[in-house]
Parts: C-alpha cells; structure tokens; sequence
C-alpha cells in the first residue's frame, strides 16, 4: 500500500559540466526526451504529475503544464535538490534525476511503498556509495536532517542518513525490475547518451 499522496519529484539541478551545460533532460532516446519518459513512468507509478525542480529561467518550458520550483536553497548540489522536493512536495516524495532515462514505475513504486515504515528508502546499487540517493523516496523528517547537515558544511546527498529512519530497497528487489547498472544509468556525457541509445 503506497504513503498517501506521495508526490513524484524530478531533479533537474545540477550545471551540466560534463556535458557542455546543456539541459540533459531534454535529450531524447529513441525518439523521445528523457523528461517525458520520466513523467510518464512517474505518473503511472504513483498517479499524479510530477513536480519539477529546476534553476534554469526557462524551465516552465520544458513541458509546460508541470509546476517548477527552482532550489529553496541554491548552490548546494544534489542535497540542495533533495531539501526542496521534501520542502516544496505536497506530500512524501519520491526523487529521480533527470537524466536518468531507464528508471521504471516498477522501482518508483516500491521505493514509495517503503516509506510506510521509514523517513527515507534508498535503493541499493553497485556505484560507488552503495546506494542510490537521486533515485530515492524521502518523507517528511528528512527537511530538518538535511538542514543539520547543511549547517555542519556536508553536502554529501547521504549526508543526512543518520538523521533519519532509513529504510534499504535489497539489492535483490531492484534487481526484480531490471539490471541495477542500467536502471540507474545516467547521461553525463555526450557518450553515455549514445549508450543510452544503443540500450533503450
């Protein structure tokens, strides 16, 4: 049984560096941009538009008709993201980079599911954390954990976890929605996104 009225949220934070400054989002794979492939996985796992949290001054343009918040607290990275999508979502949250084009309503939904016995569920993966944070569901008690951690100078984007309930997606359960390297692949560079288009 899904937390009442968990909110889809998708990042599109971050400067791009690896990829010239371009909105990553907005590439397409297979034919299609990689924010509406995450809009309509999101929409279909949890049942309302997702929220968009963006600084770019044009971002009401991506996809018009989603409502865009730009960070509550600008500079601070991918932990910056997280803070507003738990400030500014009406409800629990489930996060996902935008750049990430293979992220299924599968896993969105199971990471919304945990939230009925923690603050925060992370998926486990095989990148260099161990765990997943820009594809994550994160309640309500995350805010004040995040700002603790902030006024301790982490902006690490687990930097709050010890703050927090935490709740692990196993390894094994990801995997029951895909290959953990491809579900959360993301395009940082002109070379992953043809990757990503070798893949999809």
């Amino acid at each position: 049984m899904l937390p009442l009225r968990t909110t889809p949220v998708i990042l599109a934070g971050g400067e791009a560096s690896r990829y010239g400054g371009l909105p990553k989002g907005l590439e397409r794979v297979r034919g299609r941009r990689i924010l509406d492939i995450l809009v309509e996985e999101m929409m279909a796992a949890l049942g309302t538009e997702p929220l968009l949290v963006a600084n770019a001054p044009d971002a009401a343009t991506w996809l018009p008709g989603l409502r865009v918040v730009p960070d509550v607290r600008p500079g601070l990275g991918a932990l910056g993201g997280i803070l507003t999508a738990v400030v500014e979502g009406p409800a629990p949250v489930v996060c996902v980079a935008w750049d990430m084009p293979f992220v299924s309503r599968g896993l969105v939904r199971a990471l919304a599911d945990g939230l009925a016995d923690a603050d925060a569920v992370l998926p486990e993966s095989g990148g260099r954390r161990g765990v997943e944070p820009l594809c994550a569901a994160y309640g309500r008690a995350c805010a004040p954990a995040i700002e603790a951690a902030l006024a301790r100078g982490d902006r690490r984007a687990v930097a709050f976890r010890a703050g927090v309930r935490v709740g692990m997606l196993p390894a094994d359960r990801v995997a029951a929605f895909g290959d953990p390297a491809r579900l959360f692949f993301n395009v940082n560079t002109p070379e992953d996104l043809a990757r990503a288009e070798r893949e999809a």
